[in-house]
């Protein structure tokens, strides 16, 4: 079993920049992919970025292309998001999660997620 704890969320202002961490632990060689996913207040949960168990490849929603990167540091176990030019619509609880992640939505199949963490883009 797979325990991920995100961190790094906090209030920062539209245009500005944030980095996000996922850092897993226990059974550590059953992880595929990890990506990221938000949910802001009233709306439903959707894909923000992914990237494969090596870091080859890697996938994001349209909305940031360009803005945010996903990487990951298996030594560490660890995974990343920067982001950057920070929108207020970016204001969500941010998720980890790793799994099948990098398929069409109706093939994602999620192991594991974080607890979640806060961010705030003030305008």
């Amino acid at each position: 079993q797979v325990q991920l704890e995100d961190s790094g969320g906090g209030v920062v202002q539209a245009g500005g920049s944030l980095r996000l961490s996922c850092a897993a632990s226990g059974r550590t060689s059953s992880i595929r992919d990890m990506g990221w996913f938000r949910q802001a207040s009233g709306k439903e949960r959707e894909f923000v970025a992914a990237i494969s168990r090596l870091g080859a490849s890697t996938s994001y929603a349209d909305s940031v292309k360009g803005r945010f990167t996903i990487s990951r540091d298996n030594a560490k176990n660890t995974a990343y998001l920067q982001m950057n030019s920070l929108k207020p619509e970016d204001t969500a609880v941010y998720y980890c999660a790793t799994g099948r992640i990098i398929v069409p939505s109706t093939a994602r199949a999620l192991d594991a997620w974080g607890q979640g963490t806060l961010v705030t883009v003030s305008s």
